[in-house]
């Protein structure tokens, strides 16, 4: 009796082991682990249709859930977030809060604070690196039609500390150079004058005015800017610097719009303008409604539709460095400079 027991307690275990071993191997089952090219196939096209199918019953639960507390009056179920790159980044003690007194204090002490509050104009001259290439003067034409009171200079021989003392001497605010490689703009050093800071961005995803469908050609009026997502102290001062090129007294008869949008460390600008276009509302026949007094009310003919229309150019910016001061390749001092060891998490952001 007592070897049979114990044989009958064994059989029992390894009956559980080789349940718990058909679980995990279950669980642990994929598609790619068939060999068998035409079954491996079945089998994904079947999970794929499965899990199809669980979604939109999901869906469909939803929808009547929403629809049962409209009917009732109830307070509707909560709308699941997404997860995404930008909610989920990782968390950075300088991201600027509303309540920031000291950021609010050093604003008005800054190098942009006399352009920001509106006590100086804007004066903006924009060069190129010393070897210019085909598409480098397009994309400056189009930035003179972008940035108002923007001047070129040719950058002949001239060193670049050189022309900073030019334009200090004939008051410019801030200073963009335009860096080609290969025929082919690929930076931008925006450097403010005269006391800095010197940002260097590079530049990638050019398209040209001409090369946009359907563009539109800007009128001479001041453009309203917009910024957005320049969160961190670090995006916040890009942002002061981005805003100080422009006047701050948009002119909105000209309906045009400049916006820089930071999402994910990189700055895509867009430049647009509204138009306001009148349709016909095409006339059913039916009874006309009627207000309070019995008298029927009439139904507009026209209706005003407002888009937006592209004037170009179009490019992404991605920050490079920061400097304090002027530019200044050997004895400047660096706010921020990006480095490869940085990228270690696609949800770290520094903007």
């Amino acid at each position: 009796m007592g070897m049979s027991g114990k044989r009958k307690r064994n059989d029992d275990s390894d009956a559980e082991d080789s349940k718990k071993s058909h679980a995990e191997k279950k669980e642990q089952f994929r598609p790619a682990m068939i060999k068998n090219k035409e079954k491996r196939s079945e089998v994904h096209a079947k999970l794929k249709q499965q899990k199809k199918l669980e979604k939109r019953a999901k869906a469909k639960a939803r929808d009547a859930a929403v629809k049962r507390a409209i009917e009732l009056g109830e307070e509707l179920p909560e709308k699941k977030v997404p997860r995404t790159i930008e909610n989920t980044r990782e968390v950075d003690e300088t991201v600027c809060k509303p309540d920031d007194e000291e950021l609010f204090a050093g604003n008005d002490a800054d190098e942009f604070s006399s352009i920001l509050n509106r006590q100086q104009n804007p004066k903006i001259l924009i060069t190129t690196c010393r070897f210019n290439s085909s598409r480098g003067p397009a994309f400056i034409s189009e930035l003179l039609s972008v940035i108002p009171n923007a001047q070129y200079f040719k950058r002949g021989t001239y060193d670049l500390k050189k022309i900073v003392e030019y334009a200090n001497k004939k008051d410019f605010t801030s200073i963009v150079v335009v860096h080609t490689n290969r025929r082919e703009p690929d930076a931008l050093l925006i450097i403010g004058v005269p006391n800095g800071p010197t940002a260097h961005f590079k530049l990638t995803n050019l398209v040209l005015r001409k090369d946009i469908k359907n563009h539109g050609t800007p009128t001479s009026h001041q453009p309203e800017l917009v910024l957005n997502n320049f969160t961190t102290r670090l995006g916040h001062r890009v942002g002061r610097l981005i805003q100080s090129l422009f006047p701050q007294d948009p002119e909105f008869k000209g309906r045009r719009v400049v916006t820089f949008h930071n999402q994910r460390d990189f700055i895509f600008f867009r430049h647009h303008r509204y138009i306001f276009e009148t349709k016909e509302i095409k006339k059913i026949e039916s009874k006309g409604k009627k207000n309070e007094d019995g008298k029927s009310e009439k139904v507009p003919d026209h209706k005003t539709i407002a888009r937006l229309q592209e004037c170009g150019p179009r490019f992404t910016l991605k920050l490079i460095s920061l400097q304090h001061g002027t530019f200044d390749t050997k004895g400047g001092e660096f706010e921020w400079v990006h480095k490869p060891e940085m990228d270690t998490s696609r949800r770290r952001f520094f903007l």
